[in-house]
C-alpha cells in the first residue's frame, strides 16, 4: 500500500515545488487540488493519509474572492481532529490558526518578503518535525500573520518582531508561516506578479539573496520533508525512506 498525500493549491504560481518533488521520491502518492480551478476540496479526509495547505496571495478568510477557503478550514479541523498528519504553510498555515479558533491580521511590523532566519522556541527545539532546525534560513512573503495562537496550541519558532513563525496544533500538525517548498523560481515569479512592470531594484538583490541560498535552503528544508513523509507512512503503515543515491 502506497502513502496518499492530499495538497490543496491556491493558485498556479504557488505549487508545492520541492517539498512535491522530495514527497514523490520518497514514493508517496501526491494528490493536488486546485480550489481556484473549481475542484471541490473534499469534506472529510477519508481517502488521504496527509494533509498539505499551501500558500496564497488572498487573505485567510478571503471567502468572497476565494470560496474553497472555507472548505479548506473545514477539512483542516477534521484532519487534526482525526489526528492526520497536516502541514499548513504561509496561507495554510493562518488557515489552520482560523480553523482551529485563532485569529489572524495585517502584521503590525509589516510585511515579510526575503530569507529570514527560523528561531526556534525551547518547544520547537525538541519538536518532531522543526527540532535542529533552528537558525536555517526561510523564504518568506507574507503581509499577514497568526495574532493569535489557537488554544491548545504550541508555538514553535518567532518572527525577529515576536509574531508566530511556526505553531504545532497537535500530536500531528503544525503551521509554518514560512515557505520550505519555494525554490528561488516560483520565489522570482511572485516578485514579477507583485512588479508586472520589471523588478527594482531591491527586488532584485531579493531574488539575488534567495538564488544564493538555493543549496543551503534546500540542506534545511529536505530533512523537513521527509519527516513530515515518515508520519504520513506511518499513519498509512508502509514504510517512507530517504532516497540514496
Amino acid at each position: 500500500m502506497t502513502a496518499r498525500l492530499l495538497v490543496i493549491q491556491h493558485e498556479q504560481d504557488a505549487p508545492a515545488a520541492w517539498l512535491g518533488e522530495w514527497w514523490q521520491a520518497l514514493g508517496l502518492d501526491v494528490d493536488v487540488v486546485r480550489g481556484d480551478l473549481g475542484e471541490p476540496v473534499p469534506a472529510r479526509m477519508t481517502d488521504h493519509d496527509g494533509l498539505v495547505v499551501l500558500g496564497g496571495a488572498m487573505g485567510a478568510c478571503d471567502d468572497a474572492v476565494a470560496p474553497w477557503l472555507a472548505p479548506t478550514r473545514s477539512l483542516i479541523a477534521d484532519a487534526v481532529a482525526h489526528g492526520i498528519p497536516t502541514l499548513g504553510v504561509c496561507l495554510g498555515h493562518q488557515l489552520a490558526a482560523v480553523a482551529l479558533g485563532g485569529s489572524i491580521e495585517r502584521n503590525p511590523s509589516g510585511r515579510t518578503v526575503g530569507l529570514v532566519t527560523v528561531r526556534l522556541t525551547d518547544a520547537g527545539a525538541t519538536d518532531p518535525l522543526l527540532a535542529g532546525l533552528g537558525g536555517q534560513p526561510a523564504v518568506h512573503y507574507n503581509d499577514d500573520v497568526v495574532l493569535e495562537a489557537p488554544p491548545g496550541s504550541t508555538v514553535l519558532a518567532t518572527l525577529p518582531d515576536g509574531r508566530v513563525q511556526a505553531l504545532r496544533f497537535g500530536p500531528s500538525a503544525w503551521g509554518v508561516q514560512f515557505h520550505p517548498e519555494t525554490s528561488p523560481e516560483v520565489f522570482g515569479d511572485w516578485l514579477r506578479w507583485d512588479s508586472p512592470d520589471g523588478l527594482s531594484t531591491d527586488q532584485e538583490s531579493l531574488l539575488d539573496t534567495v538564488t544564493a541560498a538555493r543549496e543551503a535552503l534546500q540542506a534545511a528544508w529536505q530533512p523537513l520533508a521527509e519527516r513530515y513523509a515518515t508520519l504520513v507512512g506511518a499513519r498509512a503503515r508502509v514504510d517512507v525512506s530517504p532516497v540514496t543515491s
